[in-house]
């Protein structure tokens, strides 16, 4: 089965939108990659940012900020990669990538693979 993808992703189409082109690449690039590895997962906004949702639950949001690309893969996941989170400011359910760095998107895709395992 497919996700939802006609209204939702017009509106995460909409939110990408309207940031600056490199933040629209950052943005893309997990949406896409998220898409990738979770194809039945729905989408949609939800507390004004991207969602994925699997299985009735919410297992993915991220947003833009003003310095860096919010990931919220929740709090399980941040505890199972602290070790590799070392590098980036945490809390307890998100992870801040720096606007001003590259995407680790190999680590970005071990936690969408993680979240998908546990979810």
């Amino acid at each position: 089965m497919v996700g939802q993808r006609s209204d939702s992703v017009n509106a995460i189409q909409t939110y990408i939108s309207n940031y600056d082109e490199a933040v629209q690449d950052k943005l893309n690039a997990i949406y896409h990659l998220t898409q990738s590895l979770a194809p039945s997962a729905t989408e949609r906004i939800c507390m004004g940012i991207p969602t994925f949702d699997l299985n009735g639950q919410w297992f993915i949001h991220f947003s833009a900020n003003k310095n860096h690309i919010g990931f919220y893969p929740q709090p399980d996941a941040v505890e199972n990669f602290a070790p590799k989170l070392t590098d980036y400011t945490c809390t307890k359910g998100s992870i801040h990538f720096p606007l001003s760095d590259p995407l680790p998107m190999d680590l970005i895709q071990e936690i969408i693979e993680y979240r998908l395992a546990h979810q």
